[in-house]
């Protein structure tokens, strides 16, 4: 019997669209299922940093670390539009950790993860650098270090274009509903969470990428009984209006042994996070909690000269992390490397479980994960995502401003602040985006804060968007700027124009 796919994978979060993009990349048939909108869990919900994660050398993480350091560059090659280098200040704190232990990890942090272009660590007086102004007068020395901010949910989104681009089939609010195994195919049956009509297809292989729903799926759809392979963590942010004017973060210590970013973000404000702690219910109801926000804006006061009051939040949101269970004590200790688990007896269709894992390393995830695929259906073509851009991303690392320029002067009608913010977000698809526009009524309809009847149907008919809350809230962040009116008047206008 026929497979209709080579590879089906439930879930369209960021190792799932990755996988999906490097397996379709290679030649395989591949169809991806996600019951809601790509990148709606987890993969909206992190502090948006492609980085080793300093603090996981505390944990002695160091094959973690290494791995996710060597991915900083390769990732911001292949993408500098929504991957840039980002400049972290680490304030010294007495009676924390010593100056002589940040400064050591700091040096391991540089060196062992084939640092090219991004600059090195350096000292810093905080009573006379620009940084230390926001700060208390009590912290007087700081470490500045290297990472890259990303635009998380784009970068999903950008790899399910990927994959489409090379033959995948991405179905959004398709939730799978069941997964057999029959003469030796997989039969996945599908639900369109809109109509409720069901599908059923057949593939030789499956890879459960559902993250925090990935043992949901095991007991439910695979009836697998009641796993617990993953540890659910919750983890919040808050934004405030910008609490300093440079292009630096910060990263504090506090006296939990726990750090939070304070991050720049979206131009007029600040992000600051994150929490860590166990969550137990359904990860698509976690919401940041009254502890959560008293906690962040504690910690962050802590530092800055002037407190963050609760009352100054204007967005906050929460995300459940699906890491591996290892068992570990804290939360803030479990693992975040990923974990890669194959079920199947010998002539059974192989089931890859996806468990665990950061944003960081999707990229080396998805290879490993070829691997145990190649293994079972045979190999087709070489590995290839290294030096292959994301849609978008064809131009150099230090190419934005030019490619800004550019824009500007092909569409001079535009306000800067919306070429800056098209330019990040499509790289060089905004002129595809913006095809031959002269004027500003050439776009169509205006939903406010740049956002226009042409960018509106880019999404809806290249990326999968579907609702406002698909485009304000993981295509772009507008929904923090706009009113209630334009949000309706948005949604309004996608209702009547669905395909």
């Amino acid at each position: 019997m026929a497979a209709d796919y080579d590879l089906f994978i439930i879930g369209g979060g960021i190792n799932g669209c990755g996988i999906a993009r490097d397996a379709a990349g290679r030649g395989y048939s591949v169809a991806l299922c996600e019951m809601g909108d790509l990148a709606s869990g987890t993969s909206s919900g992190s502090t948006k940093l492609i980085h080793g994660g300093l603090r996981y050398l505390e944990y002695y993480e160091f094959r973690l670390v290494r791995k996710a350091l060597s991915e900083r560059e390769i990732l911001w090659k292949n993408a500098p539009h929504i991957i840039w280098p980002l400049r972290f200040v680490l304030p010294y704190h007495k009676g924390l950790r010593p100056a002589w232990l940040l400064r050591l990890g700091l040096f391991i942090y540089d060196y062992i993860g084939g640092r090219k272009k991004l600059p090195p660590t350096k000292t810093l007086n905080l009573e006379t650098a620009e940084v230390g102004k926001p700060l208390k007068s009590e912290f007087s020395k700081a470490f500045e270090y290297s990472d890259c901010w990303v635009n998380d949910s784009r970068l999903v989104v950008l790899n399910a274009r990927d994959a489409a681009a090379h033959g995948a089939v991405i179905k959004t609010r398709a939730k799978c509903l069941s997964a057999r195994r029959e003469e030796g195919l997989w039969h996945i049956t599908t639900e369109n969470q809109q109509t409720k009509a069901t599908t059923t297809q057949t593939a030789r292989f499956l890879v459960n990428a559902a993250g925090p729903w990935v043992d949901e799926v095991l007991g439910d759809a695979l009836d697998k009984g009641h796993p617990h392979n993953i540890r659910l963590v919750q983890g919040s942010h808050i934004v405030v209006p910008k609490l300093f004017d440079h292009d630096r973060c910060y990263i504090f210590q506090n006296k939990d042994d726990r750090i939070i970013f304070a991050i720049p973000y979206e131009g007029d404000y600040t992000l600051i996070g994150t929490t860590d702690q166990d969550y137990d219910g359904d990860p698509g109801d976690v919401a940041i909690t009254a502890a959560e926000t008293s906690y962040l804006c504690e910690a962050a006061s802590q530092y800055f000269k002037h407190a963050i009051q609760e009352d100054s939040i204007v967005w906050a949101y929460s995300a459940v992390r699906p890491l591996y269970d290892d068992n570990a004590s804290e939360a803030q200790e479990a693992t975040r490397d990923y974990v890669l688990r194959q079920d199947g007896e010998t002539g059974e269709a192989p089931l890859l479980n996806i468990l665990g894992g950061k944003i960081t390393t999707y990229r080396r995830l998805a290879e490993a994960a070829m691997e145990m695929i190649e293994d079972n259906l045979g190999a087709k073509k070489p590995a290839w995502t290294e030096t292959a851009p994301l849609p978008g991303g064809d131009f150099p690392v230090d190419g934005f401003d030019a490619l800004l320029a550019d824009v500007r002067q092909k569409y001079p009608f535009l306000e800067s602040r919306q070429s800056a913010r098209l330019v990040r977000a499509y790289g060089t698809c905004v002129f595809f985006l913006l095809g031959d526009a002269t004027t500003l009524e050439d776009l169509g309809v205006y939903f406010g804060r740049g956002l226009s009847e042409r960018e509106v149907r880019y999404l809806m008919t290249t990326e999968w968007a579907m609702t406002a809350e698909d485009i304000l809230w993981r295509r772009s962040k507008l929904g923090i700027q706009l009113s209630p009116e334009n949000i309706e008047a948005l949604q309004h206008w996608m209702t009547a124009h669905q395909q």
